[in-house]
């Protein structure tokens, strides 16, 4: 990774005119280093300078920033509202609105979309009293809209409230710079391959790291219960866990996650990819290995009842694979093709400790004979709203075949 004296010249030439004036050859310098990395221009503008501007008083009011998923259900927007003072709960908040066809989610002649405050965070980036507003989208007659999918996944995750299920994710994403090119890779060739790279320590090994600690950090004062972070086994591939979560919080938590380190990476003029195989080949795709349990499976004898759950998702793997990417399951054949650590998206498998199978079960769960498994099929950019309802239709609704039941 080099050094993008570009923005560092900016900064300074912003504080301190005469310093450009006296470093010519740096100048230069930039100009060959920034053609090695893609950066986006944002990200050279001062950030000094506008913290200067964040610390003037906001008075009593409160920015408050909602954040929805559009049409392509991967994609998040934003906007921001004032409020006149700070929100306790979200029903302090009130609905907003905006212009669905400009985010693939209406025509121009019928465009306005209701947002609908769902889950209310800190905000990491302007901090506290302002929040971050994770939103509901519902069409013009009250309906929710095509990718709105988390109505649905409450009202399953109602129905079984008695049961406790917790969720916990793992997101796999990759940096990238602006061109689409993985962050650090030599800008005609690849590094080496892969090994020293998963939980790598060193310039050589980790890429990156920067943006990691921030998203962390950003992520525990949002109150997203992030609960880990790892470097992956392709370089400039990263991993966040988020859980145990009970019910719809999962998808409420992890969707925000997202949107944290979609901010990070702004700030630092990259792009945070959830593309399930973003560079083809040999190097491994990106997927987001959902852990599950109820209370039954974590009391002492729940192996029974997490083989009986394996043998329901086994009678319904074509179910679930269309439900794990927002293509129906076009995204992750790129990925799941029995190798780089995943199964083959035509066929069902289980094992213990088998980072090769549809449905891993941890050792010590198997050694415990309680506990939780991991269905390892949805993909990087998968909507936790429809896996975390999926695996509650399959497991505990008892639901059969390749439709979903109406209730």
């Amino acid at each position: 990774m080099r050094i993008n004296w570009k923005c560092v010249l900016f900064y300074w030439s912003t504080a301190h005119p005469l310093f450009l004036t006296l470093c010519p050859l740096l100048l230069s310098r930039c100009v060959i280093v920034i053609n090695k990395m893609a950066t986006s221009a944002s990200a050279c503008l001062s950030k000094a300078v506008k913290q200067e501007y964040m610390k003037l008083p906001q008075g009593d009011k409160v920015q408050a920033m909602y954040i929805w998923i559009d049409g392509t259900g991967e994609g998040l927007r934003c906007k921001t509202k004032t409020l006149d003072s700070e929100p306790k709960s979200i029903e302090d908040l009130p609905e907003w609105n905006f212009d669905g066809s400009s985010t693939y989610q209406s025509e121009g002649s019928n465009s306005d979309m209701y947002l609908i405050p769902s889950a209310m965070f800190r905000d990491p980036f302007r901090k506290d009293p302002n929040k971050l507003v994770l939103c509901e989208v519902l069409k013009y007659n009250r309906k929710p809209a095509e990718t709105n999918l988390r109505i649905t996944c409450n009202k399953v995750m109602e129905m079984v409230g008695d049961q406790h299920p917790w969720f916990g994710m793992e997101q796999e994403y990759t940096i990238l710079g602006t061109d689409g090119h993985p962050f650090g890779w030599p800008s005609n060739g690849f590094p080496g391959p892969q090994g020293p790279y998963y939980c790598g320590v060193g310039a050589d090994k980790a890429y990156g790291r920067d943006i990691v600690e921030a998203h962390y950090r950003a992520c525990l004062y949002a109150g997203v219960n992030i609960c880990g972070t790892n470097a992956e086994v392709m370089p400039a591939q990263w991993e966040f866990q988020v859980g145990p979560c009970e019910g719809i919080d999962m998808g409420d938590h992890l969707w925000v996650a997202r949107f944290i380190l979609h901010r990070v990476c702004e700030d630092f003029g990259v792009v945070a990819s959830f593309d399930p195989k973003p560079i083809p080949g040999n190097w491994n795709g990106a997927g987001c290995h959902t852990n599950f349990s109820t209370k039954e499976m974590r009391e002492d004898g729940g192996l029974k009842a997490i083989e009986d759950s394996i043998e329901k998702l086994s009678k319904r793997h074509n179910y679930h694979i269309r439900a794990y990417d927002p293509k129906g399951g076009l995204d992750n054949a790129r990925r799941l093709t029995g190798h780089h650590e995943t199964s083959n998206i035509h066929e069902f498998s289980a094992g213990v400790a088998n980072r090769g199978a549809s449905i891993r079960i941890p050792r010590n769960v198997g050694q415990e004979k309680k506990g939780y498994f991991e269905d390892r099929r949805p993909s990087a950019n998968c909507d936790p709203y429809g896996v975390t309802e999926a695996l509650i239709r399959t497991c505990l609704l008892n639901e059969e075949g390749d439709e979903p039941t109406d209730y």
